[in-house]
């Protein structure tokens, strides 16, 4: 989809509901074919449609189900009117690469989607240690996950920070 489709709760929940495009069936059957999908011990995914449409394929080639975990999903910008009306005529997202406490009032800030994943990725590699796991996840809500190892430059693009120290 072209835009931003979740402007108020309503269209939030068509975003959550949203199915794959054909083109979109196609590249997520490409993917799964992609051999670093191949030989998974697990599988998780966002509850989005989307998301889950894309697993199904890699659980496929995989003989394996998929798990669903809420965290994965993508940041809920809120009300976008609000949003506008408050700031520039950027992005939301770079707006909140910008400043990373920046959220509507019913929406989610990047700070609170980066803990939201934080708290997913902590909990699954002490749990699957060892093992290979595919997540499929959304744009934003990994672009915001990134900011564990990553720095914003003046483009305001992610760019890598290599002198990162992980926990």
């Amino acid at each position: 989809e072209n835009g931003i489709r979740n402007t108020n709760e309503n269209s939030q929940m068509i975003n959550e509901k949203e199915i794959l495009s054909v083109e979109g069936e196609e590249q997520a059957k490409k993917l799964s074919e992609n051999d670093e999908l191949k030989n998974l011990d697990i599988i998780w995914s966002s509850s989005y449609t989307r998301a889950k449409a894309t697993a199904k394929y890699i659980a496929y080639e995989n003989d394996l189900p998929f798990n669903l975990d809420n965290n994965l999903s993508e940041r809920k910008l809120g009300n976008l009117k609000e949003f506008m009306k408050d700031k520039s005529t950027r992005d939301p997202s770079q707006e909140q690469l910008l400043d990373r406490t920046f959220r509507t009032s019913d929406g989610e800030s990047a700070e609170q989607t980066r803990e939201r994943m934080n708290k997913f990725f902590d909990k699954i590699l002490k749990e699957y240690e060892g093992k290979r796991i595919a997540v499929i996840s959304h744009g934003g809500s990994i672009k915001f996950f990134l900011l564990n190892w990553c720095t914003v430059n003046e483009n305001v693009k992610l760019v890598y920070n290599k002198n990162t120290i992980l926990n």
